[in-house]
């Protein structure tokens, strides 16, 4: 990856720049990451199940999901393929221990359920080495105007201080909801972007250029 330094001193200064505009809490104390180009990048997300058979799709476009040659995807599952194609790093699908269902008005209810419940799921996979990594791309749908829960399980789990951890996420019309002020509550000690990226659910399937864009403009 080229410039990766002045790419992290970019996201660094985007990030005091968020603080003053008060859209989202940053901590000024926060250790800011000085990595040069063998800098360690991890696209991890959160997205919705994979075995979802292609000619059914329809069934389930609620959902939130993408066919690209026969193969279902789910909409920040497609967004993080692309971030990989563009800035290379490692892949991590956040799963649960617990099979979210595959309808789109059953998974929604359980969502709230879950957001009701402050609830914690189990993950069903992990980070054999977080602290490798310099520059954590988070990837996850807005439910409900927030992070799905495993997200909260997995952020609890793992500790990212020092890191930048920029976010991406899928929505239908709440954008980010303020989640990167919640990443930072529950990531003190790492430098959170506020230079994230938010897509429409209904745009993700023609969101490769876009995608491609944003993650060139950071400069890795």
């Amino acid at each position: 990856m080229k410039k990766i330094q002045a790419a992290l001193m970019s996201v660094a200064l985007l990030c005091t720049l968020a603080a003053c505009s008060g859209d989202a809490p940053s901590d000024a104390d926060a250790p800011l990451l000085q990595a040069g180009e063998d800098a360690r990048v991890l696209i991890a997300y959160f997205s919705m199940p994979e075995d979802v058979d292609p000619e059914g799709a329809d069934a389930v476009a609620g959902a939130s999901i993408v066919v690209r040659d026969g193969e279902v995807l789910g909409n920040v599952e497609y967004m993080a393929s692309i971030i990989q194609q563009t800035a290379g790093g490692d892949l991590f699908r956040i799963e649960t221990v617990q099979q979210y269902p595959l309808d789109h008005d059953p998974l929604v209810d359980q969502a709230a359920r879950e957001q009701d419940e402050d609830a914690r799921p189990a993950l069903a996979t992990s980070l054999a080495d977080a602290q490798q990594y310099d520059i954590i791309f988070l990837g996850y749908p807005n439910w409900w105007g927030d992070m799905p829960q495993a997200l909260y399980t997995f952020l609890e789990e793992y500790d990212f201080s020092g890191k930048v951890i920029v976010p991406f996420c899928s929505h239908g019309g709440s954008g980010f909801s303020r989640t990167e002020s919640t990443i930072a509550q529950l990531q003190p000690g790492a430098t959170v972007s506020q230079n994230g990226l938010t897509i429409s659910r209904n745009s993700v399937a023609d969101s490769a250029d876009e995608v491609a864009a944003w993650v060139e403009s950071l400069g890795l």
